[in-house]
């Protein structure tokens, strides 16, 4: 799996792939190279068996990231000519959608993603985060969708968020636009984020999820991960018709096996409350 890039760092420790959106002098902003990267990488990492679980973070001290680079794509760099730029097409029904590129599960990867969030995350960050499994935010993390106060129509960011938003917190942060942003600590109260740590243990403490995670038989991990997407694709009725589909899929006697030594050893998870 190639791993040298130009906007995205990449390490790989215990299980676990470390992915760091780097573009912070652009607040790491999303262009049209990241996203061919950020495609590349999960579309890669589905047959790179050595990796379990994935932390997605943010370069810099300020952002997480701050959505499309509008410099680029709006601004005077010839990229909106780009047959692969936001939007190209002869008509609005060839309309290029980020999401497709910059989201792990739209890219078809099942395996868990952790989403690291130190600082700003707002509008385009969205695709990204309404795709992770859950996310861990630093104290100074603030969230915020821009779209509506500089005229544009948010559709695609708030509907990923639907599903990781109650419904009124999602409309007053996009109807808002710019005028408010949640910080670290209301996103903890309705459920956008799972756990809010001091800065300099972010990543400390996503590892730490990550690296557990990691540790367990991995097509278990997976068949879970899609399981509990069908029942927020499809609504809890449907998806449990596919339940035993998705047992049968994500379970093998290797897997079995490996869970089995682990309960045999007598030796259980040093667990921390939460």
């Amino acid at each position: 799996m190639n791993t040298s890039f130009e906007t995205l760092g990449y390490e790989e420790r215990d299980g676990v792939a470390y992915v760091t959106l780097d573009r912070p002098e652009a607040l790491n902003a999303f262009d049209l190279q990241m996203q061919r990267e950020l495609r590349s990488l999960w579309r890669g990492l589905r047959r790179h068996d050595d990796v379990r679980c994935v932390v997605l973070t943010g370069a810099g001290e300020k952002a997480f990231c701050t959505g499309i680079d509008r410099v680029e794509q709006m601004g005077a760099g010839g990229a909106p000519d780009d047959p692969e730029g936001i939007g190209s097409g002869s008509t609005p029904f060839m309309f290029n959608d980020p999401g497709e590129n910059i989201g792990p599960k739209s890219c078809d990867l099942w395996k868990p993603v952790i989403a690291a969030v130190n600082g700003i995350a707002c509008g385009g960050a969205f695709y990204m985060l309404g795709e992770v499994e859950f996310v861990i935010a630093s104290d100074d993390a603030t969230f915020f969708d821009p779209h509506v106060t500089y005229g544009m129509t948010a559709a695609f960011e708030p509907m990923h968020m639907s599903g990781m938003m109650p419904f009124g917190e999602v409309m007053r942060m996009t109807l808002l636009g710019n005028h408010e942003r949640l910080s670290a600590r209301r996103a903890y109260e309705v459920g956008l984020v799972s756990e809010v740590v001091p800065k300099d243990e972010l990543l400390e403490r996503a590892g730490w999820a990550a690296s557990r995670i990691a540790s367990q038989p991995a097509l278990a991990i997976e068949g879970t991960v899609r399981a509990i997407w069908a029942a927020r694709e499809f609504g809890t009725q449907q998806a449990l018709r596919f339940g035993y589909g998705f047992v049968a899929m994500g379970t093998s006697a290797e897997s079995i096996a490996e869970g089995q030594r682990a309960f045999e050893s007598g030796e259980r998870p040093q667990w921390k409350l939460r």
